[in-house]
């Protein structure tokens, strides 16, 4: 998110692109044949690209990624995200340019999302710094973000009905809460705060509490202080299923502005689902790498 908070984006690389509906009707037997950078900014002039590639897309070593025409370096203590992508539906238009991710630190902590080990959080850098550079108007500026990853050897869909996930700067670093709803009925209600240094310390989880439902329809809860009234105060993505949003909320009586995502995996499961997806991921299965 920009300083001024009027501007946001996310970029995330998949190595088997999950909520593709490619990837999903090929079984999701090789997920290298079904990679991803998806890039959003949200704002003026705000685009969405996420083009599902095939294997010859990728390229990677220990400290790059290459996603067809563009990647992710790690490089002297930040992570450097070359874009150069087309924008989808409605908004066409390419989105090129430069972001560098700086942690704060980096965090040891991985999170099991299910008993099995199934599924897997690990928050790399909760708190970072943000400079964008892309080549539009305005898309020029500096602000506060994180970088995490997800692991899994199973279908979201196939151990989750929803969950909602959050992450708020607060006292120094940033505090991030996991809930989620299992299909087995089992629950996680799981919150984290890490420091400046990166140090993860498990908090005691505030009360849940109603947010207005996205444009969609889809249910949305996230935590702070008993009395608090968190509110939505930047749209993001919209989607029939998945939803993320800037959300201002209380924590230990800071007020504080985060990015938060609620995630109905009931609706994914819908075979209806997918042709609309389709729409907006297209398939491009081919990609030659220049010299």
């Amino acid at each position: 998110m920009s300083d001024c908070g009027t501007r946001a984006l996310s970029v995330i690389g998949f190595i088997g692109s999950v909520f593709s509906p490619w990837y999903a009707w090929s079984g999701r037997r090789d997920p290298e044949n079904h990679v991803c950078l998806n890039v959003a900014t949200y704002g003026p002039g705000g685009r969405f690209a996420m083009t599902d590639r095939g294997r010859a897309a990728l390229r990677q070593d220990p400290r790059r990624i290459d996603i067809g025409p563009s990647s992710m370096t790690w490089e002297r203590g930040a992570l450097v995200i070359d874009v150069d992508e087309i924008g989808g539906p409605p908004l066409f238009g390419r989105i090129r340019g430069r972001i560098r991710v700086t942690p704060d630190a980096i965090t040891g902590v991985e999170l099991p999302l299910t008993q099995d080990g199934a599924h897997v959080w690990r928050p790399f850098a909760p708190s970072a710094r943000v400079a964008c550079t892309l080549e539009a108007p305005g898309w020029q500026w500096r602000g506060h973000g994180y970088f995490d990853a997800n692991f899994g050897t199973r279908a979201l869909e196939a151990d989750f009905d929803r969950w909602t996930w959050g992450r708020f700067p607060a006292m120094g670093g940033a505090t991030c809460f996991y809930d989620s709803r299992r299909r087995d009925g089992s629950t996680l209600a799981a919150g984290f705060h890490f420091d400046a240094g990166g140090r993860a310390h498990a908090i005691a989880l505030p009360p849940q509490h109603r947010i207005r439902r996205s444009l969609w329809g889809v249910r949305r809860e996230t935590r702070g202080d008993a009395g608090s009234t968190p509110r939505q105060v930047m749209g993001m993505l919209d989607a029939p299923f998945y939803t993320r949003s800037m959300v201002q909320t209380v924590l230990d009586g800071e007020r504080t502005i985060g990015v938060h995502e609620a995630l109905d995996l009931r609706r994914f499961r819908s075979g209806l689902l997918k042709p609309m997806l389709a729409c907006r991921v297209p398939r491009r299965a081919g990609w030659t790498f220049g010299l």
